[in-house]
């Protein structure tokens, strides 16, 4: 899209009025029909901008050699990364109808190099969630299946991307939720090393874990806006000083060969659905026939990954989200008749916080309660050191590790809300890479039983430019092998009710009754 951007052989107007027509067409509103990946559309802003970039390259000279080769593609943002002008909830009631008074550093890098940003996408509430299905205003659908799971908690992005109502999404992957969901749309989720994109003014859920990325249809797609988004910050202290180079140049390269390449040991086998494993097994034959020396490596303490994840992802979640009282932040609810601040604190986390955010917060006050800390977030933290070092000696046999993305295919929706326990094992595969900052990046690996499956690279620390080179060798030869992309095998969709039933070229706000 941008290279027909810049041959003129389309304007930026017509390419973000047709994902604006596609959303109107499928996304629907949340109360039933559509995919409903968008919480919010940003109809008049995200064409006013396409116009700016269009009369730029239209007058040419200097300032249209400077625009950036990105500008005029159209974006989607996660709602848990602040806006201005466009409303932020992070799928919370908590926060309806807030509007930020400033824009996220990555959301700066966007309007500076003049994407239009189509809307707020969907998600579980306050990031909390492997499904989608803990938003406080309605489920968003999978694309390959509508009585399916987009996974979570940035189905909106993977779902807006896999229904071409976007070309680009912007998510947030604490223990895999932008890989996650990538796997189980067809589509590429990126997670960068820790502190390679700002996470100034994105709604933190577990500071040490969160980290903002790509959701994109193909490697080189994810690969140059990570380049966009990345680089240090000074309003960010985790922003790592220098920037991560060379991501869409290993991505172009279409070369694995004198790769060593690790299979992890734990992260196949019991509990992964044998469609999943079938296809990765084919994606590492794919591997070495490209010329990747494969080898297997053990990383022994992955296993206690998840339960220190779900340890520590609480304690730092139910902080963070202290500050949502109804006093210093969130919206306010009042007991009949009033209340002392204790009550109305009591009854606004009551009303604002869905059961998911709760169970969370009570898992997390409780790890870090006096006489518990030593011996739930204490162990949890030395359990992370051990993962951490598990990389570190994986690392120094291979350039990169690949393993399944996902343990299984989307599931249908309520199949895992009852089971808490069951829907965090979706996360095993992913949850390791948070611990250890390291980046990793889920694509497309063919399909099972009718639904996508996804393969996982994870890569040391700043070396997300090798994660993109071996990700872009097997899109590239999987591609060949399908004759055409992954995406291009997705059913078509019913169009939905539309999701702006009169003043068309406004912008929308999903509210509690679903209704716009």
């Amino acid at each position: 899209m941008a290279e027909r951007l810049r041959a003129g052989e389309i304007t930026s107007v017509e390419l973000t009025r047709a994902h604006l027509d596609r959303i109107a067409a499928v996304d629907g509103d949340g109360s039933g029909t559509g995919i409903h990946a968008f919480l919010h559309v940003n109809t008049d802003e995200a064409l006013a901008v396409a116009a700016e970039v269009d009369a730029i390259r239209a007058a040419g000279g200097a300032e249209a050699e400077a625009l950036h080769p990105l500008a005029g593609v159209p974006v989607a943002v996660k709602d848990n990364i602040v806006t201005v002008g466009q409303p932020t909830t992070a799928a919370s009631r908590m926060l309806e109808g807030w509007m930020s008074p400033y824009d996220a550093t990555v959301v700066t890098r966007l309007r500076e190099a003049r994407l239009p940003i189509l809307g707020k996408t969907n998600m579980d509430e306050f990031a909390m969630g492997g499904s989608t299905e803990h938003s406080a205003f309605g489920n968003t659908r999978n694309p390959w299946d509508p009585e399916r799971i987009p996974g979570g908690s940035g189905g909106g992005s993977a779902a807006a991307v896999a229904a071409f109502m976007a070309p680009l999404a912007l998510g947030s992957d604490t223990g895999g939720s932008i890989r996650q969901p990538g796997a189980v749309t067809g589509t590429v989720g990126a997670k960068p090393t820790y502190g390679g994109v700002s996470r100034y003014g994105v709604i933190a859920m577990a500071s040490s874990l969160d980290q903002v990325g790509p959701v994109a249809r193909t490697v080189q797609d994810a690969a140059a806006l990570q380049e966009l988004l990345g680089g240090h910050d000074p309003k960010d202290s985790t922003s790592l000083p220098e920037p991560i180079e060379g991501l869409l140049e290993a991505a172009r390269r279409d070369d694995v060969a004198g790769l060593r390449i690790g299979i992890v040991t734990e992260l196949k086998g019991e509990g992964y659905q044998e469609g999943v494993l079938a296809r990765f097994r084919e994606a590492v034959a794919v591997l070495k026939e490209a010329g990747a020396e494969v080898v297997e490596v053990s990383c022994p303490h992955f296993r206690y990954a998840l339960g220190a994840y779900y340890l520590i992802m609480p304690s730092e979640a139910s902080s963070n989200l202290a500050k949502f009282d109804g006093v210093r932040y969130g919206n306010r609810v009042v007991p009949d008749g009033g209340g002392t601040i204790e009550q109305v604190m009591g009854a606004t986390r009551a009303a604002g916080f869905g059961e998911e955010v709760k169970r969370r917060i009570i898992l997390g006050t409780y790890a870090l309660s006096a006489g518990y800390y030593d011996a739930y977030y204490g162990s949890a933290q030395k359990i992370r050191t051990l993962v951490q070092r598990d990389f570190e000696a994986a690392f120094a046999q291979v350039d990169v590790l690949v393993s399944p993305t996902s343990p299984t295919t989307a599931f249908g929706f309520g199949e895992k809300l009852d089971d808490p326990l069951a829907m965090y094992l979706n996360d095993v595969a992913t949850i390791p890479a948070n611990l250890a900052g390291v980046p990793g990046i889920s694509v497309p690996g063919g399909l099972a039983d009718g639904l996508p499956v996804g393969v996982q690279f994870l890569a040391p620390a700043r070396a997300d430019a090798v994660m993109y080179r071996a990700a872009a060798a097997l899109e590239s030869r999987l591609e060949q092998a399908w004759d055409g992309p992954l995406w291009a095998q997705a059913p078509e969709l019913d169009e939905a009710r539309p999701a702006q039933p009169a003043g068309v070229g406004t912008s929308r706000t999903t509210t509690a009754g679903g209704e716009d």
